[in-house]
């Protein structure tokens, strides 16, 4: 679990959190003074999990990071049967699981952030079968969904 602000001495936050969300395993939280929406809004289409702005409760703080955490390494375990393959290829296109992308049939390789990788993942995994708006979030987020929930439409 990276806990970080997006103002950081030398280097921009959301530049880092950026590659950060190339490493499978990795949960992002950003902590910081910046409370506007667009950076809100920037931050967790980059690529972080969470969000949360000063001042703070250190006990929801605890609690957040605790849950993301729990989701994190439940997402993170990998089957034997998952291992053993590399990639998916369907319609000229192909999932690369090692690298996390999508390579065109144009061989254009397409980098996907975490959410997305694991959507395509789940639909490679479970060809032709019917997905509803809960399962596709509770694989891309590791959340349950929430009234009003619009994530899996926006993404």
């Amino acid at each position: 679990l990276v806990i970080m602000d997006i103002n950081l001495p030398g280097k921009n936050g959301l530049l880092l959190a950026r590659e950060l969300r190339d490493e499978p395993n990795v949960a992002l939280m950003f902590l910081t003074g910046r409370d506007n929406e667009v950076d809100k809004i920037l931050g967790l289409e980059i690529g972080a999990d969470d969000y949360i702005t000063k001042p703070f409760n250190p006990r929801e703080l605890t609690i957040r990071a605790r849950n993301l955490l729990s989701r994190t390494m439940n997402l993170g375990t990998v089957s034997e049967e998952r291992r053993s393959v590399e990639s998916y290829k369907f319609n000229g296109w192909e999932l690369d699981i090692n690298s996390r992308s999508l390579i065109g049939p144009d061989g254009e390789q397409y980098k996907l952030p975490r959410s997305e990788f694991r959507a395509m993942l789940h639909f490679c995994e479970n060809p032709g079968k019917i997905q509803s708006r809960a399962e596709l979030l509770k694989k891309m987020t590791g959340r349950e969904l929430k009234p009003h929930d619009r994530t899996v439409d926006v993404t």
